[in-house]
């Protein structure tokens, strides 16, 4: 067991390494100059020479990956060039809003998406099952902007439930906070929750199918108890990881949902940063991002090890 869960953390941080080279390598072969962008077509020749050598532009592109990755592996992630603030000042607080926001939708979808999920398999065949098949493939087939902006058109323009911006602060409570966040959170949980319903309900059906599934029905096991009891646990390994799956998505995939309702998250930073061409902005968020999607597959890796004992020997 603990071999096993040692290689994962090792795969993990190997796989971390990876993106952290490919996050620097495509940050630095975007077209144009870093340089010239943010001092403006007016920059005379001498500043410029002046500005590359403040941003470390004229050091190896090697030596300059090693220096980013040592900060950030000591929690030092750059300046911003465009306002020269610490960029890890103005990161942490809004990645506690995407991880708020994020842990909002899956309070919501999880538990709704898992139960609608066994209860589709519990009526396999049946108008309830065929409905949410169909609702599951609407969900999935519609771009997450057209339904922020469809949410956004019904519950704040038409009915005035919600606010159309999702704002919030520091110094609102936790009620106000849920209050502006509900229609982001909505949103995501519309995405996320089809996707693991489908899968809740494909793993268990599978799992139908095997002898011992099919002696609890030859004993006269009612389908609801046999479905709850034995073949939900034993679809857990599948389950997890696609629960995991989608809460990363919930975390990294917020860009586009932040940037509609303009909430004051990660996403909506690193969109900044692409705007206005701040490429140690664009590299933190990355960076930021690629850890979050590789902590919680690791972790779904383990919690799979955990419930699946035929995955603790090797065969």
């Amino acid at each position: 067991m603990a071999k096993l869960i040692v290689n994962r953390l090792l795969l993990g941080i190997l796989t971390l390494f990876a993106v952290s080279v490919l996050i620097f390598v495509c940050t630095q072969i975007l077209p144009g100059d870093v340089a010239s962008a943010v001092l403006g077509q007016g920059a005379t020749p001498e500043a410029l020479i002046v500005f590359r050598r403040e941003l470390g532009l004229d050091v190896p592109a090697h030596l300059r990956y090693w220096n980013w990755l040592v900060g950030a592996l000591h929690g030092d992630l750059g300046v911003a060039l465009t306002n020269k603030r610490v960029i890890i000042d103005d990161l942490l607080p809004r990645l506690r809003n995407t991880l708020f926001l994020a842990g909002y939708a899956a309070v919501i979808a999880i538990p709704l998406s898992v139960g609608l999920g066994v209860l589709a398999a519990i009526n396999e065949g049946k108008l309830s099952d065929r409905l949410s098949n169909i609702l599951t493939l609407i969900a999935i087939s519609l771009p997450e902007f057209f339904i922020a902006y469809l949410l956004i058109i019904f519950f704040s323009v038409q009915f005035h439930w919600f606010p159309s911006l999702a704002m919030v602060s520091n110094s609102m409570s936790f009620g106000d906070r849920v209050f502006q966040t509900t229609l982001p959170a909505i949103t995501l949980t519309l995405l996320v929750a089809a996707h693991m319903l489908r899968m809740t309900r494909s793993s268990v059906l599978s799992v139908m199918s095997t002898p011992y599934i099919e002696m609890a029905f030859l004993k006269g096991a009612p389908r609801k108890r046999v479905i709850v009891t034995h073949a939900l646990p034993n679809a857990a390994a599948p389950i997890i990881t696609v629960i995991a799956l989608n809460m990363a998505y919930l975390v990294v995939g917020v860009v586009v949902i932040e940037a509609v309702f303009v909430y004051p998250g990660l996403g909506q930073y690193m969109v900044d940063g692409v705007s206005k061409r701040d490429v140690p902005v664009i590299q933190a968020c990355g960076l930021t991002f690629a850890t979050v999607f590789v902590l919680l597959n690791t972790l779904a890796d383990i919690l799979v090890i955990l419930v699946n004992p035929r995955l603790r020997h090797q065969r």
